[in-house]
């Protein structure tokens, strides 16, 4: 089939996400950025209790799909700030020490502003010996804004509870094929829902496009997506480990970039996660097969995605996930491939098309007797 979407127009809705800060539980503004994008292709849309996003394209009522894709990111919160305006914090999912410090970062205010600072630590050249090499632990890092007292920031509108995400650019390097930038995990995911929803011509399923909240932080909002929406089944579109670089043994890879999407067959710590049901898990494979996408098959040590959640609400909802390859997750340089997020609109597309009441029915789920 042809796409009316591409590579280029992909990055744009991307870098849209991107740019507005949204950290768990502060979806706010970047709600409004997918309800602008979603809204001339939704046959209804609406935003639940938890701050969800949900879209919907009318089917021909052979079944229910939920796509879901979480738009809140990693970030951190003020909780003190000291007497001479030095501010400390406390992570917003899950950050490692070994990150943060040097960093540029943006306070986002409780009434909407925006700050500009640093994290800062003790020089090293201060440091005793057997400080030198040790990762500095989050609770004596701290945040400099350029100012000499703590009503000083205070004026500027910083308080306790004030949001934290880190001050870089979506930018898109080498051959133009490859992005880094802060809070790919999940925006690629949005992104790709966003484009491959646009693209949802008469699909015989309904087709619930959620862009979840809270993620980062417990898997919270596609729970009660789930629970609301009750579909037939779920396909959760996140990033996962690409770990395709010097060091690192090659069994250890998990997924490479630039080799396509790929599909989950279990993730969580010895499968606590997920472990994507048979017949998903064989259609993800036979459309990428039949429709000439590359792809690669994951199974993730550690980690999980929202599909974990759906998959235990009310009475069990069947669940799969496809994922972009995404190198250093949870920094503010994640790294991806474009060719590998497109190719991901093109496999969610042609596992839409192949749903039907048939296939749900009858190989979904069976009726023995």
């Amino acid at each position: 089939m042809s796409y009316r979407t591409d590579k280029d127009k992909l990055f744009q809705t991307l870098k849209k996400l991107t740019d507005v800060p949204s950290p768990s539980g502060f979806e706010d503004k970047i709600r409004e950025v997918v309800i602008e994008e979603l809204k001339p292709y939704a046959d209804k849309i609406w935003v639940d209790s938890m701050g969800n996003v949900i879209a919907l394209k009318k089917g021909s009522g052979e079944g229910k799909l939920m796509l879901a894709a979480h738009m809140d990111e990693i970030a951190l919160m003020v909780k003190a700030i000291d007497k001479n305006g030095f501010i400390r914090f406390v992570p917003i999912g899950g950050w490692s020490p070994r990150i943060l410090p040097g960093q540029r970062v943006v306070i986002v205010t409780l009434d909407g502003k925006t700050i500009r600072g640093v994290i800062g630590s003790k020089p090293p050249h201060i440091m005793k010996p057997e400080e030198q090499n040790k990762v500095i632990p989050i609770h004596e890092l701290f945040i400099d804004i350029g100012v000499t007292s703590r009503e000083e920031a205070e004026k500027l509108g910083v308080t306790i509870g004030s949001v934290i995400v880190m001050d870089r650019e979506t930018v898109r390097i080498g051959n133009g094929d490859i992005v880094t930038g802060r809070a790919l995990d999940d925006k690629i995911g949005v992104a790709v829902m966003i484009e491959s929803f646009k693209e949802l011509e008469n699909p015989a399923v309904d087709v619930y496009a959620v862009a979840t909240v809270q993620e980062e932080v417990g898997l919270k909002g596609a729970r009660t997506a789930a629970y609301s929406i009750s579909p037939d089944l779920a396909i959760a579109l996140d990033v996962t480990v690409a770990s395709d670089i010097p060091g690192v043994p090659e069994e250890d890879y998990v997924t490479r970039v630039g080799k396509g999407p790929a599909i989950k067959i279990m993730d969580g710590r010895a499968g606590t996660g997920q472990i994507v049901p048979k017949p998903i898990r064989d259609l993800l494979i036979r459309t990428a097969k039949e429709d000439n996408i590359p792809y690669q098959l994951e199974v993730l040590p550690g980690g999980t995605t929202d599909a974990a959640a759906i998959q235990l609400t009310k009475s069990g909802i069947p669940a799969g996930t496809v994922s972009i390859p995404t190198r250093y997750l949870h920094s503010p340089v994640e790294l991806l491939s474009l060719e590998d997020s497109f190719n991901a609109v093109r496999l969610i597309n042609g596992f839409i098309k192949r749903l039907n009441k048939d296939w749900v029915n009858n190989v979904l789920r069976r009726e023995v007797k």
